[in-house]
């Protein structure tokens, strides 16, 4: 009996709820309100994980596959707007590849070496997800990050760009993790996490004037 399966849900369980805990801290909800429906989310995105890498050998998929998922649950349990789910998600999920990305460098030299091994694998997954995770207790301890209400914020012509803007994000992440180039993922993910944060500080800025 392969003990792979049972490994890899549990690790990746600990990355996709810290990615989840990062989300809610970084909009200042308080992620134990929802953690049960949370963890639903996180095997439904486990599962499609490991059923494409596995069965369907497209694991440059599940990242977007990943996203949409955290996007429409955070639509329909935590009632956040369409738009802004999928914007709180990709800044979220972003933030955590790129801390990801960071670790990988700094743990074993690269993604490949990473992901060479399967306990180099486990090891940068807890390592990623337990650091996630008491940053994100950390940032709602302090009151750090955006509190606006999104029923708010209107849409005008600069947000039809910035859905154009995630559109085109969500089909060059499938690109960039195909080609899995380390300086490739923290130039990406880098300047998409500055761009959201900008964004989100403007956004809560006008709200603020408003």
């Amino acid at each position: 009996m392969s003990w792979e399966p049972l490994g890899y849900m549990s690790f990746s369980t600990i990355e996709a709820i810290s990615v989840y805990c990062l989300i809610m801290s970084l909009f200042r909800f308080k992620f134990q309100n929802y953690l049960w429906q949370a963890l639903f989310m996180v095997l439904l995105i486990n599962l499609q994980s490991y059923i494409m890498r596995n069965e369907f050998s497209l694991s440059y998929l599940v990242p977007l596959i990943t996203i949409l998922l955290y996007a429409f649950f955070f639509k329909v349990v935590v009632k956040i707007p369409l738009i802004w789910s999928v914007v709180v998600t990709v800044l979220g999920y972003v933030a955590y590849a790129f801390l990801q990305t960071g670790l990988a460098k700094l743990l074993f030299g690269s993604i490949s070496a990473a992901q060479g091994d399967i306990s180099n694998g486990y090891l940068l997954q807890f390592a990623s997800g337990f650091i996630t995770i008491l940053l994100s207790i950390w940032l709602y301890k302090i009151g750090w990050g955006f509190k606006f209400d999104f029923e708010r914020l209107r849409f005008k012509f600069e947000d039809v760009l910035m859905i154009l803007l995630i559109a085109i994000f969500l089909v060059f992440v499938s690109v960039v993790f195909y080609y899995n180039d380390l300086f490739v993922n923290i130039l990406f993910f880098a300047a998409v996490m500055i761009f959201l944060l900008y964004y989100a500080v403007r956004k809560e800025a006008e709200e603020d004037i408003d």
